[in-house]
């Protein structure tokens, strides 16, 4: 089983950014997908989970109306669109799944992460 995240970069604030997380060997719709970000000397944050089972999405305070985590069935991926970035939104974001967005086994498989930074 391979996870990859991709799409990471250099955006300016108010910017935006599509990440990708792309899985060989297992099939996203069978899992809970999420997003978590680790800021440099930062505790790693989930930012985004979509429960492929149950249909369900759920996001925190922090990134709530700007972020969208949505699945692409056909080619077994999950993205997350980021919008009206903030410099604090800088950080490593990686994918993971577990069986539910409550992530009971802290994560079945992770992605190596993608860097995205927000500066001017």
């Amino acid at each position: 089983v391979q996870l990859q995240a991709s799409g990471g970069g250099l955006v300016q604030p108010g910017g935006s950014l599509r990440l990708s997380c792309a899985a060989s060997g297992l099939s996203l719709e069978d899992y809970a997908v999420g997003w978590f970000r680790q800021a440099p000397g930062g505790e790693r944050e989930r930012v985004s989970c979509v429960d492929n089972v149950i249909g369900r999405r759920w996001y925190p305070d922090s990134v709530k109306g700007r972020f969208t985590i949505s699945g692409d069935k056909a080619n077994n991926m999950v993205h997350l669109q980021m919008s009206s970035l903030k410099s604090e939104d800088t950080a490593v974001y990686y994918c993971a799944v577990d069986h539910s967005c409550g992530f009971p086994e802290e994560g079945l498989y992770w992605g190596k992460g993608t860097l995205v930074t927000v500066s001017s």
